[in-house]
């Protein structure tokens, strides 16, 4: 597989409720100064913890640790970049970004969703939870000096949600106000009946100089580089190749809880390629030092190089217990020809997974059936009776599949051309109007049934070349079009496209982060997420449901209940997924034992550290 595994990430924890070690503190008790916040009152680490438990604390600072992009949010790209600017529509925004800047609180990701103070040392909640009373570290400055206070603060987060992209606005709908009380102190306030896990959201956003952009306009690309507060600066950059992070030395953060064990590289490099074959090739040639492999066939017979011979590279599979997410060709409804759900179930027949996966990928993948995938939250079996609680008010407007067993994809005999499915698929598209003739498939307008693949990396052609060849077989005329990262990203913002692979991952605890995702009013918005074009009450109506469930018990159930519409729907040709990360680099690095459970990837960069020792070692057996 390439690429295929390393699209959005939904940013506020993923997998299922651990058990916790401390419960010294609700992070919701009215009134009660917190040092952390979560979205049921769960805190795991105790007032004056020093250090999350899955770091280092001992790891030395320095070195430089090298990779190329694996995973992107808002204007990002994995080829290029070409802005500083990484909240907003415009440009290309840099990977690495976000380590320039600093937000209140940051994650435990050894938690589904706790966060713990940064820039703000405490909050205080109010009783209605609508408004959050912030008090900000009085040493937090900018890498300029200037000292951060909550004037900026509440600068960002009024101007993200003004200026910011189109996903960032979506998500702080809810953000009734932010203002400043004082340097020291900031007051976020939130609409009634507000998403559940807005404030941890809020929460996570960077903070901006108000100084710097009092003379710049905020919702420009650019390539000026920000006055930040994080624990990095942008170093060296050449646009659309490579840009460097240099470690702040002085980082007025580093002595914290939430910092201790993490950012120990003097640089964090990112290298870009518009291939990524050409991208493997880098690393076996010592270009950059980290690789996530998402190919299964260079995984499989291309880690022979000498450098992995002679034990100077490292191969490791380390878990992934995090929910897999939603992976597969989405089908943009928007258009005609694809809103007709009979046509889509077509779609979804005519695509083998089996032989793809045995003869592609070497067998190392398992079939994705569900949005929330690998998780407690994905449906299985028939309707509990809490589930049909919140389905039957939708009883007649969505298809009675919803109230049985849920909708699986096919099971193929593996053969590349299953003759059963593909004549399944054929009398669907007939039952839908859709005919034969001189071996052509007819929309019932009479044009010529045709789908073009949309792509931004060649090494995708072996994915679809078999899937192309059965809708050929169905008398659909399908295309794969290759696109320059640019033009592939704006066509998505347009929702210019018939289909196109895309994934994504949910939270451990779904909130308003579905919006973007499935919501009919993401469906009408440039830039969302929502490639399919979802437009359904039902499921508007989950989502709510999912959003103001005031337990995880009530929360299952209903993301359970979204799940049996979303996948009743036919939005997807689902593909596949893992549950581990494979991963290699230059045995140069030292790393926890096994990354937290809960944190996007490997715990790399930010927990990684450069061993001088092993470098040593490497340079001798040059």
């Amino acid at each position: 597989m390439a690429q295929l595994s390393r699209r959005h990430v939904l940013g506020l924890g993923v997998g299922a409720l651990s058990a916790t070690r401390f419960r010294p503190a609700k992070a919701d008790d009215a009134g009660a100064e917190v040092h952390g916040i979560s979205v049921f009152g769960d805190l795991r680490y105790p007032a004056g913890f020093h250090h999350f438990d899955y770091v280092n604390v001992a790891a030395p600072k320095g070195g430089l640790f090298s990779l190329i992009p694996s995973v992107r949010a808002y204007n990002q790209s994995y080829q290029t970049f070409n802005s500083f600017n990484a909240y907003i529509l415009k440009g290309e925004g840099a990977q690495g970004m976000d380590m320039t800047f600093a937000p209140l609180m940051v994650r435990a990701n050894d938690e589904p969703d706790a966060m713990y103070g940064l820039v703000a040392k405490s909050v205080q909640i109010s009783a209605d939870k609508l408004t959050y009373r912030f008090t900000l570290r009085p040493e937090a400055r900018f890498h300029d000096g200037s000292k951060l206070t909550a004037h900026d603060a509440a600068f960002s987060l009024t101007t993200l949600k003004a200026k910011g992209h189109p996903l960032i606005v979506a998500q702080m709908r809810d953000l009734a106000k932010a203002e400043a009380l004082d340097d020291a102190t900031l007051v976020v306030t939130f609409a009634a009946k507000r998403a559940r896990d807005v404030p941890l959201y809020v929460a996570s956003l960077p903070i901006f100089s108000k100084a710097y952009y009092a003379t710049r306009p905020f919702d420009e690309s650019t390539l000026d580089i920000p006055v930040g507060a994080g624990p990095y600066k942008v170093g060296k950059f050449e646009v659309n190749r490579y840009i460097e992070f240099e470690r702040v030395r002085d980082w007025w953060g580093a002595d914290l809880p939430v910092s201790r064990g993490y950012y120990n590289f003097d640089i964090v490099r990112y290298e870009f390629y518009r291939d990524r074959d050409v991208a493997f090739e880098g690393f076996t040639g010592r270009n950059y030092l980290y690789r996530e492999e998402f190919t299964a066939r260079v995984w499989a017979t291309r880690y022979d190089f000498p450098a992995v011979k002679d034990g100077r590279v490292k191969r490791e599979t380390l878990p992934d217990e995090t929910p897999s997410g939603a992976q597969g060709w989405f089908i943009n409804t928007r258009r005609e020809k694809f809103r007709d759900p009979l046509v889509r179930e077509a779609l979804i027949q005519a695509f083998d997974f089996e032989w793809t996966n045995k003869t592609i990928m070497y067998g190392a993948y398992a079939r994705t059936h569900s949005p929330f995938q690998n998780s407690d939250m994905m449906v299985n079996g028939p309707p509990s009776p809490e589930e049909l609680k919140l389905l039957e008010p939708f009883r007649g407007e969505v298809p009675d599949e919803v109230f049985g067993m849920p909708f699986v994809p096919p099971v193929s005999d593996g053969s590349g051309q299953d003759r059963t499915l593909l004549r399944k698929a054929s009398q669907l598209l007939q039952d839908a109007g859709l005919v034969i003739k001189d071996g052509k498939r007819l929309l019932p307008n009479g044009e010529v049934f045709k789908i073009e693949f949309l792509a931004d990396e060649p090494s995708l052609q072996p994915h679809h070349a078999p899937y192309i060849k059965n809708l050929g077989t169905l008398g659909i005329e399908a295309t794969l079009r290759v696109v320059d990262p640019v033009q592939y990203r704006a066509r998505l913002e347009e929702f210019d496209f018939d289909m196109t692979i895309e994934r994504f991952s949910m939270s451990a605890t779904p909130g308003d982060g579905m919006r973007p995702f499935f919501s009919s009013q993401a469906a009408a918005t440039k830039g969302s997420y929502n490639l399919a074009g979802i437009s359904n009450p039902a499921i508007d109506a989950l989502i709510e449901k999912i959003i103001g469930a005031d337990n995880r018990a009530d929360l299952t159930v209903a993301c359970r209940a979204f799940d049996r519409v979303f996948r009743a729907g036919r939005y997807w040709v689902p593909q596949w997924y893992r549950t581990s990360h494979p991963i290699a680099y230059w045995d140069l690095f030292g790393h926890p034992e096994k990354p937290p459970r809960y944190a996007q990837g490997v715990g790399a960069p930010e927990n990684w550290w450069f061993d001088a020792s092993k470098a040593a070692k490497a340079e001798q057996a040059k």
